[in-house]
């Protein structure tokens, strides 16, 4: 205990000796959080449309203002022919055009369905389709006014969003960013560790040292995760109290996770640390390994949504249990049972790079 409180120790005056390195273990990843936080909205906002209003009655004025004060729009873009409204679009001018036919007012006067044509740009086809739910929302609810037996005949559907009621888009962001912008510290943090002391020409120092390999190991492993652990918590008190998203789990839970979690970052960390002669390989190191894990996660795309062949890799993917834990414990209260059920996948990966970085580090020792 002696030697390896020794090794913890100069771990962490290696890791705090440097005001700037300091700084760099909580600022960024802290405005990380912040800024990311508003930049990955799934929300469809200040965006122009288009308008051939082929119609101009009192209908067709009355639908267009109220797209028009739908704070998901900036403006309407009127568009005297078919010619100017391709024109627009594919100059990226406006996202999506409105068509209102001529006889849109005199079928709603004669009490017959009328209805209006949206033209998508599907060069983004994800925000096309949110803004074509908004049109149609709109449009809908239009309708139901003029027509309220014929909306009460197709019957209503009655919406409940669960765990999200007013779909903000902060409460999936935020558990989600805690997860990807912990993982990218763990791992950075950890990957200049061997290499930092072959660098710097104490590696050897090490080796004729009474010290064991799983000693030193242990020394490498504690200052990142304590960081880590900080980390983590950190971002759970910011998204709770600075943004007001729900924790609604256990945060006993919580930190069992991110201590699981974060071992297997560490192990990964480790294994591109034992493999990188120098912090610069380290540094490049870490960041091949940090881009396909959170491409893989499921955070930018489902999995679901993935090939066969490549939702088996995800399945070594740490981050992919964690952002299922992180989001239940936030929005869903998400039991003991449920939560262990994703932990013990973490466990082993846990088990299994950690014993590759033992293993790799020993080959470089010999």
């Amino acid at each position: 205990m002696t030697r390896l409180r020794a090794m913890i120790v100069k771990e962490m005056w290696a890791l705090l000796r440097d005001p700037k390195s300091r700084i760099v273990l909580i600022v960024p990843p802290l405005m990380q959080l912040l800024i990311f936080t508003f930049a990955t909205t799934l929300d469809v906002k200040n965006v122009e449309i288009g308008l051939i209003d082929r119609s101009g009655g009192a209908h067709a004025r009355e639908l267009v203002q109220r797209i028009e004060a739908s704070p998901q729009f900036r403006g309407i873009v009127s568009l005297p022919s078919y010619q100017a409204m391709e024109q627009a679009i594919d100059d990226q001018k406006v996202i999506a055009a409105l068509v209102i036919e001529s006889d849109f007012d005199q079928r709603i006067a004669r009490g017959e369905r009328a209805s209006v044509g949206l033209v998508l740009d599907g060069r983004r086809s994800n925000a096309a389709q949110i803004l074509g739910g908004y049109v149609n929302a709109i449009a809908a609810d239009y309708g139901a006014e003029l027509s309220p037996a014929m909306a009460a005949r197709a019957g209503r559907s009655a919406v409940t969003h669960w765990y999200n009621p007013n779909l903000d888009f902060k409460w999936f962001t935020l558990p989600s960013l805690v997860a990807v912008i912990v993982s990218v510290a763990g791992i950075a943090i950890t990957s200049q560790a061997v290499a930092r002391e072959r660098e710097l020409g104490t590696f050897d120092q090490l080796m004729v040292s009474p010290l064991r390999v799983h000693e030193i190991l242990i020394g490498m492993m504690v200052p990142p995760l304590l960081v880590g652990m900080m980390n983590g918590v950190l971002f759970l008190l910011v998204a709770r109290f600075g943004f007001g998203v729900p924790f609604t789990g256990s945060f006993l839970l919580f930190l069992t996770a991110m201590f699981f979690y974060q071992m297997a970052l560490i192990g990964i960390g480790l294994m591109v640390s034992s493999a990188s002669l120098t912090q610069q390989q380290a540094f490049l190191g870490s960041f091949v390994a940090i881009v396909p894990l959170m491409l893989l996660s499921g955070y930018a795309a489902p999995i679901d949504n993935m090939p066969d062949w490549l939702q088996l890799i995800t399945y070594a993917d740490p981050i992919r249990y964690f952002l299922i834990i992180v989001q239940g414990l936030f929005l869903k209260a998400m039991p003991a049972s449920v939560v262990f059920h994703q932990l013990w996948p973490l466990g082993l990966i846990a088990c299994v790079t950690l014993g590759a970085a033992a293993w790799l580090f020993r080959a470089r020792m010999e």
